[in-house]
């Protein structure tokens, strides 16, 4: 029984029509559970998850017309090769996600209905597991805090005093000017103390910088990188 489900309905290269009516549905369905699962718990564009859901069958359809066809899959080899120097660089697991998706397709366009599914549903909830759990993900209390002081204000140790009181550690990303030079914009990675009033810290800073302008906020990834 459980090696009929995992063998193939397609042998010989030659597929019924419903036959390719079953791979092409089994590739819908595990497109959007893989959609679905890398949805959750991250930021991602309407694009993207599209391309999720049709990339199984795109590739399912490439599989089974070049089964057989050694020349034609050569050709398709060297197609698809072209996509990857019209693509922005994306996250690593948006990489994943297509990877995961064209194996789905490989193997419902091969008739392995089985492991197709199986892996779809593995792979999606190992996925979703370990976002859940944030493995490796940012802390809560990270932010990126920026600070503008007057070109006249010496700002080294101006603040350090106070970053002591709010912040477990700070780390100078980036200085530059600003306003002709008149200006100095302080870019700081910094992590919060728990509990600790973002207010009262930024009320601190204000008294020293001029009553210029500062933010405290989290860095924000593009959602639509892909």
């Amino acid at each position: 029984m459980l090696n009929n489900i995992f063998s193939s309905i397609i042998t010989n290269g030659s597929f019924t029509a419903a036959q390719l009516g079953i791979v092409t549905v089994t590739s819908l369905i595990c497109g959007l559970i893989i959609s679905m699962a890398y949805s959750i718990r991250n930021k991602c564009s309407r694009s993207f998850t599209t391309t999720l859901i049709m990339l199984p069958t795109i590739v399912e359809l490439v599989i089974i017309l070049v089964n057989g066809n050694i020349g034609a899959g050569v050709a398709v080899a060297g197609a698809f090769s072209l996509v990857r120097f019209r693509s922005a660089p994306g996250k690593g697991q948006e990489i994943t996600g297509i990877f995961l998706s064209m194996a789905v397709g490989l193997a419902t366009g091969m008739g392995y209905i089985g492991v197709a599914i199986l892996f779809t549903l593995v792979i999606s909830a190992v996925n979703l597991m370990l976002n859940m759990m944030n493995i490796g993900g940012n802390e809560e209390h990270h932010r990126i805090l920026k600070i503008t002081v007057p070109e006249n204000l010496d700002y080294e140790g101006r603040f350090e005093d106070i970053f002591d009181k709010y912040l477990s550690n700070y780390t100078y990303e980036e200085v530059k000017t600003a306003n002709m030079g008149s200006l100095y914009k302080l870019t700081l990675s910094v992590a919060l103390k728990s509990g600790v009033s973002t207010k009262s810290m930024i009320d601190e800073i204000r008294t020293r910088n001029g009553n210029l302008d500062i933010s405290l906020g989290r860095q924000i990834d593009n959602v639509d990188s892909l």
